[in-house]
């Protein structure tokens, strides 16, 4: 079978420097989808770039070939050699690419229907109605449950799971011949990457499309690859069938890619069991609305329920995880946790600095007792880049906290930097960098000492795994895991991984439009699932095992509208099932 593309020998560098990719060779071909596996600064995306002609200005092609062999082509082309007018009709037509951060590739300016029809009204000859069909389809296909109101809106508007899965469908809209998918999955829920997933798949069967997939998630090369290159630091380590690599691989680097891949334990963990509970935080009756202008000054307003009738706490030196699809309303609760966002009247929030000690509700505190409790309460987020200030260098950014509380001099404050640094596994001599120096793991390792820095008892941690490769990733969770139990520390611990909450959390709730449907330890809740989402959400696990792909089946049953689900847990609207224990500690919203 002729490849639809092909790279032979690439090495690319900057300026007078080593090559940052070297000797690279792979091809994919109709219908196969092709994995480059590796950490960050492997050269994977710079490899896929190249066959794109965007690299970045500073970036040299030194050598090496790229040929493309498309649907409509009677003899190879010569990528490397083409003028940019002939390039500019196969870029984004022919071979279209999925971007890994939405935020920066979507325009801020135009709306989401506008951006993805584009690529239509350059290539393809249909008029506006035809494009916003097709659009609209597409939306439908990957996910959106009103693609309508996606259509109308800009990226602001959106959470990053939702614009990534715009960013799919403007990638897919004009069904190309060639996809290259750049971490496509990395900011979205399990059950929405499962669903993308089988939707890349279905599209492969349809039109032949190949797809060149640039992952570090080994459960999503064993469940969609056919080969595997395995790179590190610009060199191919391994290459061949996906089932050979993951079953057998044999290069040290490859090894260590499969030992640090997270994943659901067989057998349920010992945890320590009480009787009494020492809550530091607690919710009881949290509900949030919000108000949502129309797109037109005339329409109505719309309401909407982000979260209803949550009733948790997070035990003292515990962690309680929230895990949840996008717009599941778990951030929402991260939010109103720390006091960022008010709850709707009747809402009780109580936080207990130490134990014993009289409640204080997060609803009622006026402006100095605010200032007291963030003392107290901090926040690691999602995103390491954009939480760091890029013109500030490292001490200035641990400094800063210290500051704005008045705590300690400025040599004191210094010190106090340099310990915090050693504490999360950095260098001293790292305080005058500046952020974008640093790695993404020594970025949230940097991130996680910022919010050390006023000797909180309490964090947020929302996502603070999801965009790290997974060696990096089992650092970072190791690292948190270390910092609670040396400083008995309490985590609210947001996240859609089950693999990393089923080693982190001691509490889970899962939620489902803005509703807790499921909650217990984990031994419990992920040995013996009751709730439809919550199978879901452990079916759509990638696990890197081929014999063991994604159930789609179950996937779409739980993933879908409540009002599709068995009849002990539908509801349509509001009228949802109350939570009830099924067995001790275990709660789950169903039908008596």
């Amino acid at each position: 079978m002729t490849a639809l593309l092909t790279v032979k020998n690439l090495v690319i560098g900057f300026e007078k420097a080593k090559p940052v990719v070297d000797d690279v060779s792979f091809s994919v071909a109709p219908g196969k989808t092709l994995a480059l596996v590796g950490e960050s600064g492997s050269g994977k995306t710079l490899s896929c770039r190249a066959a794109l002609r965007i690299l970045p200005p500073a970036a040299q092609l030194r050598g090496g070939q790229i040929e493309f062999f498309g649907r409509d082509s009677a003899t190879p082309i010569d990528i490397t050699s083409l003028s940019e007018r002939k390039m500019r009709s196969i870029r984004g037509n022919r071979i279209s690419m999925i971007f890994q951060e939405p935020m920066r590739s979507l325009s801020p300016l135009h709306r989401i229907g506008n951006q993805v029809s584009e690529a239509l009204k350059l290539h393809h000859n249909f008029d506006a109605a035809q494009r916003k069909k097709l659009v609209l389809e597409q939306f439908d296909r990957v996910g959106f449950p009103n693609p309508e109101r996606v259509y109308d809106s800009y990226p602001f508007e959106l959470s990053g799971g939702m614009r990534q899965r715009a960013m799919i469908a403007m990638a897919m809209v004009g069904r190309p011949d060639l996809l290259i998918a750049d971490e496509p999955t990395t900011a979205l829920d399990v059950t929405t990457q499962a669903q993308v997933l089988g939707l890349i798949k279905d599209l492969q069967a349809e039109t032949g499309m190949g797809v060149i997939l640039v992952t570090h998630d080994l459960g999503v090369v064993a469940n969609m690859a056919d080969d595997v290159v395995v790179m590190n630091r610009g060199r191919v380590m391994e290459s061949g069938p996906a089932p050979l690599i993951l079953r057998d691989p044999h290069h040290p680097y490859t090894k260590d890619l499969m030992a640090a891949a997270p994943e659901i334990p067989a057998t349920p963990a010992d945890r320590p069991k009480e009787d009494e509970r020492d809550y530091i935080l607690e919710m009881r009756d949290v509900n949030k609305t919000y108000e949502l202008k129309a797109s037109s000054p005339w329409g109505a307003k719309s309401v909407v329920n982000a979260v209803r009738g949550v009733d948790f706490g997070v035990e003292r030196g515990k962690t309680l995880a929230v895990v949840g699809e996008s717009g599941s309303g778990k951030t929402t609760c991260a939010r109103m946790a720390l006091g960022a966002e008010r709850a709707d009247s009747g809402a009780s929030i109580l936080f207990r600095a130490e134990p014993g000690a009289e409640p204080v509700n997060l609803q009622d505190l006026n402006r100095a007792e605010r200032l007291a409790f963030q003392r107290q309460a901090q926040m690691v987020f999602q995103d390491p880049y954009s939480t760091l200030n890029p013109r500030m260098r490292v001490k200035d950014a641990l400094c800063e906290p210290l500051e704005i509380h008045g705590i300690g001099s400025a040599s004191e404050r210094i010190d106090r930097a340099v310990e915090i640094l050693r504490w999360v596994g950095l260098n001293e001599n790292m305080l005058t960098r500046y952020p974008h120096a640093f790695s993404g793991g020594q970025r949230q390792r940097l991130s996680i000492a910022r919010a050390l820095m006023l000797d909180p008892t309490f964090l947020v941690c929302d996502e603070p795994t999801s965009a790290l490769d997974v060696s990096v990733q089992e650092q970072v969770l190791g690292l948190l895991e270390d910092i609670r139990d040396r400083l008995n520390l309490s985590y609210l611990f947001i996240s859609h991984d089950l693999a990393v909450v089923a080693r982190i959390a001691d509490e889970v709730a899962v939620m489902r439009a803005g509703l807790v449907v499921e909650q217990g330890p984990p031994e419990q809740l992920f040995y013996n699932p009751q709730h439809p989402y919550t199978k879901a959400l452990i079916a759509a696990q990638p696990e890197p095992d081929i014999a063991r792909p994604i159930n789609l089946k179950i996937v779409a049953q739980g993933a879908g509208a409540p009002s599709s689900w068995p009849d002990a847990f539908r509801f349509d609207g509001v009228n949802a099932p109350p939570l009830r224990e099924t067995e001790p500690g275990h709660k789950v919203r169903y039908h008596a």
